[in-house]
């Protein structure tokens, strides 16, 4: 079997973690009897310095001809005033990838490591067993506005960016998030502030229609300002929870403080639901580029490892190495090698390193 992976390093420590990501996935691959072809190329800052574009047109091709896309990371003060003509994924490299491989729906897990819960703001009895997957869609809502721009308004500057959603796009996101929920425990809780805008009332009243096809998934519609406070209050209490675009966006950061750092997390945006098997999919640390770390070799692997497991998992059909990569993280930190975001010294080579050894 062969499986082919663009590799796309970014800006800031971006390349640093891809390469502790692809160590990872040609060690699985090795395992698991797989021929990976892996083909590297530039994005956004990265590909404006060379290309003057944050993403051209071959690596786009590029990924459509691929099984999967791993990403280290993406942006920096260098680019962010640079402005482009065209729609808002022009504006952004992985927006534009994306845009274009409708990669709809984002899966942004995270959990309490028991190493690192010295780590969290929380007591030990109110995280220890938080295990929560935000999904995010990723392909419209605000961020994606057709009508967005700046304007005078009698004499003052306005700014504005249209939130829109179609019942499609509600409706195959809602469909995402139940069915995953059937494969973890159950539970799934929809967040939007249908109370006040027009865009959220259809987004519960979709979801809440799709809901009636899982009567055997625990569901609830909440506000996004309460659902963020009571994630806080009860993590424990949650499973799947599902929000548009900038919720998402909002939710997935705030539940990085169940791991202990930005650096845990890992992220998958696939092209479709993963009921029927292997699906595309774009695979990326949810830390940033850090760019003020950059080139040190002390960025935090871990997000863009577990991104390789998932990606075995739900690009390659093999799920059973995705557990195994978390039990592997699990005891490199119970050894007490970490990060400096961790509040260790450890290299990011140095934990991959004692992630691969602890591969079985």
């Amino acid at each position: 079997m062969k499986k082919r992976i663009l590799a796309l390093g970014g800006d800031g420590i971006g390349p640093e973690i891809l390469e502790s990501g692809l160590r990872v996935a040609t060690h699985l691959a090795q395992r698991a009897g797989i021929e990976l072809h892996i083909t590297h190329d530039l994005l956004h800052g990265a590909s404006w310095d060379v290309h003057n574009t944050f993403c051209t047109e071959e690596v786009l091709h590029q990924a459509k001809t691929s099984d999967a896309v791993l990403v280290g990371a993406v942006g920096g003060p260098k680019w962010d005033n640079i402005r482009v003509p065209g729609g808002a994924e022009c504006q952004d490299g992985l927006m534009y990838l994306r845009h274009h491989l409708k990669t709809y729906l984002g899966l942004r897990p995270s959990r309490a490591w028991r190493a690192l819960l010295h780590r969290t703001p929380f007591r030990k009895d109110v995280a220890e067993k938080a295990d929560v997957l935000i999904l995010r869609e990723m392909c419209g809502g605000a961020m994606f506005a057709t009508e967005r721009g700046q304007r005078q308004v009698n004499g003052l500057r306005q700014g504005f960016d249209m939130t829109a959603y179609d019942e499609a796009e509600v409706a195959r996101f809602a469909h995402g998030g139940f069915q995953l929920a059937r494969q973890r425990r159950g539970r799934l809780v929809s967040c939007d502030k249908s109370n006040v805008m027009e865009s959220y009332k259809l987004w519960r009243e979709i979801v809440s229609d799709v809901a009636q096809a899982y009567p055997d998934v625990a569901f609830e519609n909440m506000f996004a300002d309460n659902c963020a406070y009571q994630l806080i209050m009860r993590p424990n209490d949650f499973d799947v929870v599902i929000g548009c675009n900038q919720l998402g966006d909002i939710l997935s950061d705030l539940t990085a403080v169940f791991a202990g750092s930005l650096g845990m997390l890992p992220s998958a945006c696939l092209s479709d639901n993963p009921n029927q098997g292997p699906v595309f999919g774009m695979y990326e640390s949810t830390a940033g580029s850090a760019p003020d770390i950059a080139g040190q070799g002390i960025a935090n692997p871990v997000g863009t490892i577990l991104s390789v497991g998932m990606m075995f998992n739900y690009s390659f059909g093999l799920p059973e190495f995705e557990p195994q990569l978390e039990a592997a993280v699990s005891g490199v930190l119970a050894s007490g090698i970490l990060t400096p975001d961790l509040g260790g010294t450890a290299t990011g080579a140095e934990m991959t390193d004692a992630i691969l050894e602890r591969i079985p």
